[in-house]
């Protein structure tokens, strides 16, 4: 396995010009001043976002093991590096964690229209993080995070932040884990980006088997998450529907899962009947749209990209009425995830501590669980993936139409278009009200 894969997009002209000591205000850092500003230079302007970047996880070794879907970016030119420049600030180097380098809060909530929703929704909604192993800079690195950009504080003495181990101890957790420490931090973040009044209950699995995460998402219901998020995933299997009884199917929960980052090609969970599964985007600012951004499939090859496809084993729910898959399609929704359009997450433990620049569908699994929990409790009984389908084609959700993620047979099920499509599904938010109900 590769540990740095080149994007697709190249950057044309000079060298990155040299970093700032804090991002811009208005580039992802709420409530900061920046310290260091240049004038736009033609080198500067001529950038374009190229990255390389390195999966935090190991892949699977075995049947019924998970990955994790975090990529992190170790050097390049972001699309946030990409508009400060344009904009004749310091463009921060990827490479350098001493400052941020990706999308922050800001950019997330403007981005997706959830300005208005964070500033007023969320209070005393809990959103549950699933992951593997521990972490045990969990809390100090988010806090970080929030105190950087201007977020409440969300610690455990305050009750907003909980780290348990899929039994729900608070003591006895789970050996720690360098890769999946990544993960927990992106997936701790984002959540908190997209909802920075909600609360964060991390479970931690004891391995990275779908047995132990399923009993840690089935433990975060228990102790009363209403919205779960899940950036994992493996290769299907014939156990797939054991598993959806076993822990997936929970009515009145939205249950959010990565749709997996090798390109077209289902993976589970995110093709279980009972969640909803997430593609991942490229986003970039524009000034030729009237909502300021534009979107396409995340695409860096054939076999590096959002995940898509048709279940070989779950049932179709009721709610999908494409035709080119008889089980289940995949995906349902989607959000940032191309590294070269990352997200910034601040991360200590096994790497040097400061900040990163994150991409895959692990980063947009919990940026829409932040937008379920903006957008109200679930109707008990409900399954949330449903949700998204009854606002399909209006405002309420920003149609993609360009790009793919490799080569299939019904042309839709890897390459955007008008409607309903496998990668990105029926589009990305713009607002909360796709997400309600």
């Amino acid at each position: 396995m590769r540990d740095t894969r080149p994007h697709r997009w190249r950057r044309a002209g000079a060298a990155l010009i040299g970093t700032a000591a804090l991002a811009l205000a208005g580039f992802g850092a709420a409530g900061q001043a920046d310290a260091v500003t240049a004038s736009a230079t033609p080198a500067a302007t001529a950038l374009t976002p190229h990255v390389t970047w390195k999966s935090a996880c190991a892949t699977p070794a075995k049947a019924g093991e998970m990955g994790c879907k975090a990529k992190r970016v170790t050097g390049g030119t972001t699309a946030y590096a990409v508009q400060r420049a344009k904009a004749g600030h310091a463009a921060p180097d990827a490479a350098d964690a001493s400052t941020p380098s990706g999308y922050g809060p800001s950019d997330l909530q403007t981005a997706y229209g959830l300005t208005s929703a964070a500033a007023s929704k969320g209070a005393g909604e809990t959103i549950a993080v699933v992951d593997a192993y521990d972490d045990p800079n969990a809390a100090a690195d988010l806090a970080k995070y929030r105190s950087y950009y201007g977020l409440p504080a969300c610690t455990a003495a305050s009750g907003c932040f909980k780290k348990v181990s899929q039994t729900g101890s608070t003591t006895s957790l789970p050996t720690a884990d360098t890769g999946w420490a990544e993960e927990i931090s992106l997936d701790l973040d984002m959540a908190g980006a997209t909802c920075p009044k909600c609360n964060i209950l991390l479970v931690e699995a004891k391995s990275a088997t779908m047995a132990n995460l399923g009993t840690a998402v089935n433990e975060a219901v228990t102790l009363g998450a209403k919205y779960v998020s899940n950036s994992y995933g493996g290769s299907e299997s014939s156990s797939d529907t054991s598993y959806d009884t076993t822990y997936f199917n929970h009515p009145g929960v939205a249950i959010t899962v990565s749709a997996g980052d090798e390109g077209y090609g289902a993976e589970y969970p995110a093709a279980s009947r009972y969640v909803t599964a997430i593609g991942g985007t490229a986003l970039s600012r524009s000034t030729s749209t009237s909502r300021g951004w534009t979107e396409s499939v995340w695409n860096t090859s054939g076999s590096e990209g959002t995940g898509s496809g048709c279940s070989a084993y779950d049932t179709k729910p009721a709610w999908q009425t494409d035709t080119g898959c008889s089980k289940r399609s995949i995906a349902d929704v989607a959000a940032v995830a191309d590294p070269a359009t990352g997200v910034s997450v601040y991360d200590s433990y096994g790497i040097t501590a400061g900040w990163y620049t994150f991409g895959g569908t692990s980063a947009s699994a919990p940026i829409i669980a932040g937008v379920y929990a903006l957008g109200g409790v679930p109707s008990s009984g409900s399954y949330p993936a449903k949700f998204p389908y009854t606002k399909a084609g209006t405002a309420a959700l920003n149609d993609v139409t360009s790009g793919s993620n490799g080569s299939c047979s019904g042309s839709y099920l890897c390459t955007a278009g008008t409607g309903y499509d496998g990668p990105t599904g029926v589009g990305t938010p713009q607002g909360v009200s796709a997400f309600t109900g």
